[in-house]
């Protein structure tokens, strides 16, 4: 597997006018996911052959920025209760945030969710509703796929997750929008 990005090169050329160093689609995509979100999860764990069905609470915020051109968001989550699935898989946090900023057809992330280093995701739009976003780092390399359902109102998002090349996780999270 390739790792994308590696230097982390946001150099997107000598023209910094901000209609052409960000794409009104994905900040228009992005903010249609603005709110509180209830997060139905499937983990199918390949090492250990485990699937673990739980329910997250995840909001995304739109956060203030400097410039009307910049779109910073911040990702909060944490359960709905209790569960052994954090207690069996310490390298998944039950509750914990990430800021993170668009960049041309990338989000800039301050931190992952199975690690606290920085990174870059590179956005592919399929169509007015769906996003694949790739990630690789550390030993990970990832593929998830956002779609948004119903006019808003529901998510359906699919991850994988490769360590080492070799496929470890595999996720379904279907999400309900609770508030706008």
């Amino acid at each position: 597997m390739v790792v994308i990005n590696q230097k982390k090169n946001l150099n997107f050329g000598k023209n910094n006018s901000p209609e052409i160093s960000l794409n009104s689609n994905l900040k228009r995509w992005f903010s249609r996911n603005i709110g509180l979100w209830k997060s139905n999860r499937t983990y199918f764990l390949d090492e250990v052959k485990k699937t673990y069905n739980l329910c997250m609470n995840l909001k995304i915020q739109a956060l203030e920025n400097k410039s009307e051109w910049e779109s910073h968001y911040k990702f909060s989550w944490y359960p709905e209760k209790k569960y052994i699935f954090f207690e069996e898989n310490p390298q998944y946090r039950e509750r914990g945030e990430m800021l993170a900023y668009l960049k041309g057809h990338q989000l800039i992330r301050g931190n992952f969710y199975l690690s606290n280093l920085e990174g870059i995701s590179n956005i592919k739009q399929v169509d007015e509703h769906e996003m694949i976003f790739e990630s690789s780092y550390e030993d990970w390399h990832i593929i998830e796929h956002t779609r948004l359902v119903d006019s808003d109102n529901y998510r359906f998002r699919v991850i994988y997750s490769w360590n080492k090349n070799k496929l470890k996780i595999v996720e379904n999270h279907h999400e309900i929008k609770i508030i706008k």
